[in-house]
């Protein structure tokens, strides 16, 4: 494992831990809340055999990387992860994102543009904007997501608990489920509380700026950001996407999934 700086708190260095693993057309794999890179790992190894550099990172505040009290932002995200791109100076990356993940996909292109990006993956994906507004009625009611701050706040162990049962489905074996509590569990309060407060977020500026192919992968049956609200609505509002259904799919489609998932990842990061 490896470490590349993106600031300073207090004094000290803020560092991301990453694997870079391979050789050939790079991918960075960006995980969805509450997990690590460890949960690519139905991917990997599938990406690696096929010929790929493959990149896998932990944001601020979960796994291995620093747990600084601030930072959790997209705009902050989207920075540590350019740090990392320019850290290891990738070029013609497939840039993959999972959940919160997909949000710093979609933050990066609007920020930093497309020069170092040629493809784009977004998986359970809570775009384009998740609060329920007038000029927004196909958003979530933003109570939903003042009880999840709340419950954290009561009993975040709890609340991780009740997050991963809705994040998968009973295609997720209990050792499994128990491994991803564990990772959830051992992150930063500080990360945990500010990535759930992040996720109304409005992308729809974002959106224009993402001028290269993505591949939108998304269950029918995600209980944490829903179809209707999120991936359904991105055709109409990105250039040159792809939207994948998976019937009956949960939130973590990665891990639930594979089968369907990672032919379409080889296929879309294939070119």
């Amino acid at each position: 494992m490896t470490r590349v700086a993106v600031g300073r708190e207090n004094g000290h260095a803020i560092s991301i831990a990453f694997e870079d693993h391979g050789a050939g057309r790079p991918v960075v794999l960006i995980a969805g809340f509450p997990l690590d890179r460890d949960s690519w790992e139905r991917q990997v190894r599938v990406l690696s055999a096929a010929g790929h550099r493959v990149i896998t990172y932990d944001r601020r505040g979960f796994g291995a990387s620093s747990r600084p009290e601030t930072g959790y932002d997209f705009d902050t995200l989207a920075a540590d992860l350019n740090a990392l791109m320019e850290h290891l100076d990738l070029r013609d990356v497939a840039l993959i994102g999972l959940s919160t993940g997909a949000g710093e996909v979609a933050r990066y292109l609007g920020l930093y543009g497309s020069a170092r990006v040629g493809r784009v993956v977004m998986l359970a994906s809570p775009l384009p904007y998740l609060r329920r507004t007038q000029g927004n009625p196909g958003g979530v009611d933003p109570a939903v997501f003042d009880r999840a701050r709340a419950a954290i706040d009561v009993d975040r162990h709890s609340y991780l608990q009740h997050f991963l049962d809705n994040a998968f489905s009973d295609r997720i074996g209990e050792q499994v489920r128990r491994a991803a509590f564990t990772v959830a569990a051992a992150a930063s309060p500080h990360a945990t509380a500010g990535c759930v407060g992040i996720w109304l977020t409005d992308f729809r500026a974002d959106l224009p700026k993402i001028d290269v192919p993505t591949l939108v992968i998304h269950g029918t049956e995600d209980r944490i950001l829903p179809f209707a609200a999120t991936a359904q609505r991105l055709p109409a509002l990105i250039h040159d996407v792809r939207l994948v259904p998976v019937v009956g799919g949960p939130h973590h489609i990665a891990m639930a999934y594979p089968e369907v998932v990672n032919p379409e990842l080889l296929q879309f990061c294939r070119g």
